[in-house]
């Protein structure tokens, strides 16, 4: 079964699982760095935000012998699970008093999303570009956002640099950073029970940290977050290189035991290639932080 026979099927098993009030339909949506993904959007009556629950992950599961009515009873609950119960009043986004408390930034990639960035306000930073959204939702299954387009600003009567100046504020107090050394990430991703982290652990030298938030989403951003570089540096006691691993974390590797820019560079490239997904990739570059000049740069 190709993947669009599949996504027909998942559709109409849905119909058929939902109430009549529900409609079922497949989206498509151009994602970050230009990724099309598609994916089943229900829609209930009087509720105007649906959500989207994109297929790809359970397409692999299919391949790997998953049932179909497996991934249906799945994608059911998860939708039971994420749903608005109410409509978002309109109101709500028409004046600036009304979102400024719940804008945020996110970090992408400027070049691979040129055609994205014609239509909202950013800022540029690196070879990256600081963009904006509203956070409308955060759950457990992660954040439901709002884009944040030209026309909000000109409905807004404000400039990009005020939303900066307020997303600046609001995404660190709504998504804490959290700093952790790269065994404390693999032990609790992998949950291995504490002590048994491995030899960095053992030999008390770990030379490899995580930045991110802590819902593990678009977490890159906490490189922003006021002082929290010169904080690190702090810590570390010396320069560092910040390997942008994806959009939702950096990993941070102090100069004394990192290899040479070119050589940082060449593998978050050949990693950005072969590991991560490219909706996730954030830069193929290595950045290093300068405590004296307390600046990241190229």
């Amino acid at each position: 079964m190709t993947y669009y026979q599949f996504i027909q099927a998942v559709e109409d098993r849905m119909k058929e699982a939902v109430r009549d009030s529900v409609a079922v339909c497949i989206h498509t949506a151009e994602k970050n760095n230009g990724t099309i993904r598609r994916g089943i959007t229900l829609t209930e009556q009087n509720i105007n935000i649906s959500p989207t629950i994109y297929l790809e992950e359970y397409y692999r599961q299919f391949q790997k012998g998953s049932s179909l009515d497996h991934i249906t009873a799945d994608i059911l609950r998860l939708y039971h699970e994420v749903r608005f119960q109410k409509p978002w009043g309109e109101e709500k986004i028409s004046a600036f008093s009304q979102v400024k408390e719940k804008l945020i930034y996110r970090l992408v990639n400027r070049e691979a999303n040129r055609k994205m960035l014609k239509d909202v306000p950013y800022i540029a930073y690196l070879d990256l570009a600081i963009v904006f959204c509203v956070l409308l939702e955060m759950t457990k299954y992660g954040t439901a956002t709002m884009p944040v387009h030209n026309a909000h600003l000109d409905m807004w009567g404000v400039s990009k640099e005020e939303v900066y100046a307020k997303a600046s504020e609001n995404t660190c107090r709504l998504l804490p950073d959290e700093f952790s050394t790269m065994s404390a990430v693999i032990e609790e991703l992998s949950k291995v029970p504490p002590g048994l982290g491995g030899e960095d652990e053992e030999l008390g030298g770990e030379e490899m940290y995580v930045l991110s938030n802590r819902i593990k989403s678009y977490g890159a951003a906490a490189v922003l977050y006021d002082d929290r570089l010169a904080c690190i540096g702090t810590y570390l006691k010396c320069n560092y290189y910040v390997l942008p691993s994806s959009v939702h974390e950096v990993i941070v590797i102090p100069e004394r035991a990192a290899l040479g820019k070119e050589e940082l560079s060449a593998i978050v490239a050949e990693i950005n290639r072969t590991q991560v997904e490219a909706e996730e990739i954030l830069s193929d570059r290595a950045y290093y932080y300068d405590r004296k000049e307390r600046r990241l740069c190229m």
